[in-house]
């Protein structure tokens, strides 16, 4: 995200953002708000509230003086992972809490809206930092939303419509092409005075052999003759987590993909679909994404090759798969205080993932984004860029 005094005012943006999170949940009937139908989901009424609760708890309540809380127990119910700001409802437990209702958690959006638009006339410097997290943050959850929903609705046996006209993704040029990029030594990482995560710095060097990376996206189509070919049941091309994690959950084709009357369906936003071959594919976990790079004979890039290869490649139909797991840079420093628990914390047993999607909110994606997933998930929009060896 790129807010400068100059280019986009404080309170434009905030008030985009916030209006654009309510637009998500208005094809939603009430009864959607409140579903969660599995622990890495959350109800469309729980991100209303949290991504609001983030500038109650982080700008109001730290830089304006006497200002008066929604209500006092939203501190506790609304609080995702901070614990240095005090204690948090179970994850799981989310869809169980039918009060506060919708309409409490919009009187509760109204509220802070009122304070923050008071509060943005003149923000403080030092509250800068704050603000702008706190719309990145709200546009990360407008993402997570809309593939929460999908997988609340997906739920449905008669797999219901949340707006027809979403689209998911043109269809790929069918013919892959390789880009090759010369080895030695590149920089990565952010170098810009505009708004990112602290996970993003610092810029270093790194060392790369020569390498190719694919063009294009691997399509459904090619995924589908993986699916053909027994690739889910063949186990060389699985690590042993991967396998276990298949095995247990009788996994062999891509979530949302359906097969009815002799023809492969997807689940998507708009409904239930034919499968299009040349449309890239999406919801693959990073099991999934390495075992069929070992099935075609490349690999996954790393995330050092992503990066450096990006300027060229055309990118923002998925999150792509990387074959880096999610550590600090040299030289990664964690902020100060609860908010230095948004990024640091997670930096073990997860995957990169690199680009956008077409969920990501405009304006929220820049080549040097690390998105960081368990290697088992699929809800995302997700997908698979082939590499090579030089």
């Amino acid at each position: 995200m790129e807010i400068t005094a100059s280019e986009v005012s404080i309170q434009s943006m905030y008030k985009t953002t916030r209006a654009l999170t309510k637009r998500i949940t208005e094809p939603l009937e009430i009864e959607d708000f409140v579903v969660q139908p599995a622990r890495f989901v959350s109800p469309p009424k729980w991100h209303l509230a949290h991504t609001t609760w983030f500038f109650e708890q982080f700008v109001l309540e730290r830089f304006v003086e006497g200002y008066q809380c929604f209500h006092p127990e939203f501190k506790f119910l609304f609080n995702s992972y901070y614990l240095k700001v005090g204690d948090v409802p179970e994850r799981d437990c989310r869809g169980f809490m039918t009060r506060p209702t919708v309409k409490t958690i919009m009187e509760y959006r109204e509220h802070v809206d009122e304070a923050m638009e008071s509060f943005l006339i003149d923000p403080p410097e030092e509250s800068l930092f704050f603000i702008k997290t706190g719309i990145n943050h709200e546009q990360q959850h407008q993402e997570l939303m809309l593939t929460d929903i999908k997988y609340i609705l997906a739920q449905h046996p008669l797999y219901p419509v949340y707006r027809k006209d979403f689209k998911e993704g043109y269809e790929a040029e069918p013919d892959y092409d390789f880009l090759s990029i010369s080895g030695g030594v590149h920089q990565i990482g952010a170098d810009t005075a505009l708004f990112l995560y602290d996970n993003e710095k610092p810029r270093h060097e790194v060392m790369l052999r020569d390498f190719k990376i694919a063009r294009k996206l691997v399509t459904n189509g090619e995924y589908l003759q993986f699916v053909k070919d027994g690739g889910y049941e063949k186990t060389g091309f699985w690590h042993s987590d991967a396998r276990e994690f298949i095995e247990n959950r009788g996994i062999k084709k891509p979530l949302y993909w359906v097969e009815k009357d002799g023809e492969w369906h997807r689940f998507s936003l708009a409904g239930l679909v034919k499968l299009k071959n040349h449309e890239p594919v999406t919801h693959i976990s990073h099991y999934e994404a390495f075992a069929f790079a070992e099935w075609s004979g490349k690999r996954l890039p790393t995330e050092a090759e992503w990066e450096v290869a990006a300027p060229e490649l055309k990118t923002g139909l998925r999150w792509e798969h990387t074959s880096s797991p999610y550590t600090p840079y040299p030289g990664y420093q964690k902020p100060e205080g609860a908010i230095g628990e948004y990024n640091g914390k997670f930096m073990i047993n997860q995957m990169v993932c690199r680009g956008h999607s077409v969920a990501t909110p405009k304006g929220h994606s820049r080549r040097t984004y690390r998105n960081f997933f368990h290697p088992e998930m699929r809800w995302q929009f997700t997908g698979i860029r082939l590499a090579g060896d030089g």
